[in-house]
């Protein structure tokens, strides 16, 4: 069963900037959605952003205009730039296949990355 596997998180001031990975090599050029998902505490999974197949991408409210998700096809990685950080963005961050580009149907989930900002 293959992994996806995220990495980056951390603790930073608000204001401030990650960028997060998600080592995806079994999906490179695959049918999958590849997004972006996370979990604040106490509430449920939310969509954050998606990349398709033919390189469409698509944001929630909260990451437009501050996060920016991209793929590196030679790395088979995943990205989740984020900039201008808030503290209502602290959460666990997971990378996902899903069958759709909304956070929907997703198969493969990573571990998570936990992103705490103060």
């Amino acid at each position: 069963h293959v992994q996806l596997v995220e990495s980056g998180g951390g603790s930073v001031q608000t204001g401030g900037s990650l960028r997060l990975s998600c080592a995806a090599p079994a999906y490179r050029n695959s049918r999958y959605c590849m997004t972006w998902l996370r979990q604040r505490a106490g509430n449920e999974r939310e969509w954050v952003a998606s990349l398709d197949i033919i390189g469409v991408k698509r944001y929630s409210d909260s990451a437009k205009g501050r996060f920016t998700i991209s793929q590196d096809d030679a790395k088979n990685t995943l990205y989740l730039e984020m900039h201008n950080l808030k503290p209502e963005d602290t959460a666990m961050y997971y990378c996902a296949a899903c069958r759709g580009c909304g956070g929907d149907s997703c198969d493969t989930w990573g571990q998570g990355t936990q992103v705490t900002v103060s």
